[in-house]
């Protein structure tokens, strides 16, 4: 899952030379909480909602009339994050998801091979990735479990669900915080029939050690470990 497929590509930016009143009318408006600053193309930094607010709390006074005239004269070339991490189009999302956390930020501008502004991505569009890799809740039914990494351990837990009518929507695996030779399966399944819920898990019981069984449709979860 590549950058490119889930940034948001209608970028709302602001020149250098704007003041520091604008920028917080153009966020609020839009409902955005970062700006690429640009100059004639060429990006030159960005400013949060972070920044504003820090900006607001020490340029502006206690006097209603002072403050107004503060926040219009503070330049946004003054206050934004100058040479800003900036996300390759062609990362993978959990590239970018890393990004974001090493530098405690949520989003980043989206720059071409050219290093010209393409997009922006943020935790936002990072979070409907994710969703959209484990697929809709509704109706499903997701399994977790340990097993053997061998070869058909994966395939024997995907047609021991498949005979109970299961049709699989996602399946991700991880093997974090497990001994060598072991692997977390994450299945999500559609048309489970919930009737054979209890022999579903005691056939599970049997090849895998049981993590989770969670019934979205009926908010049912079980949880084993």
């Amino acid at each position: 899952m590549l950058v490119k497929h889930w940034m948001t590509r209608k970028v709302i930016t602001i020149d250098p030379d704007c003041t520091l009143e604008e920028a917080i009318k153009l966020m609020k408006s839009k409902k955005i909480r970062m700006l690429p600053v640009l100059k004639n193309g060429v990006l030159k930094g960005v400013i949060t909602d972070r920044d504003l607010k820090r900006a607001s709390a020490s340029d502006a006074v206690t006097a209603n009339e002072t403050e107004l005239n503060t926040l219009a004269r503070v330049r946004i070339n003054s206050i934004m994050t100058s040479d800003p991490i900036r996300v390759p189009y062609n990362f993978s999302i959990d590239e970018t998801a890393e990004l974001l956390l090493e530098h405690k930020i949520s989003g980043a501008p989206v720059v071409d091979d050219m290093n010209n502004l393409v997009g922006v991505i943020t935790q936002t569009n990072v979070y409907k990735a994710l969703i959209s890799l484990t697929g809709k809740r509704e109706d499903s039914v997701q399994f977790g479990v340990v097993v053997k990494d061998t070869r058909n351990s994966i395939k024997e837990i995907d047609e021991l669900l498949r005979n109970h009518g299961g049709r699989v929507i996602s399946i991700l695996t991880s093997d974090d915080n497990l001994p060598k030779g072991y692997r977390k399966v994450f299945m999500r399944m559609s048309d489970i029939d919930r009737v054979r819920l209890e022999s579903i898990t005691e056939e599970l019981q049997a090849k895998a050690e049981l993590i989770y069984i969670i019934d979205h449709h009926d908010n049912i979860r079980q949880v084993y470990r």
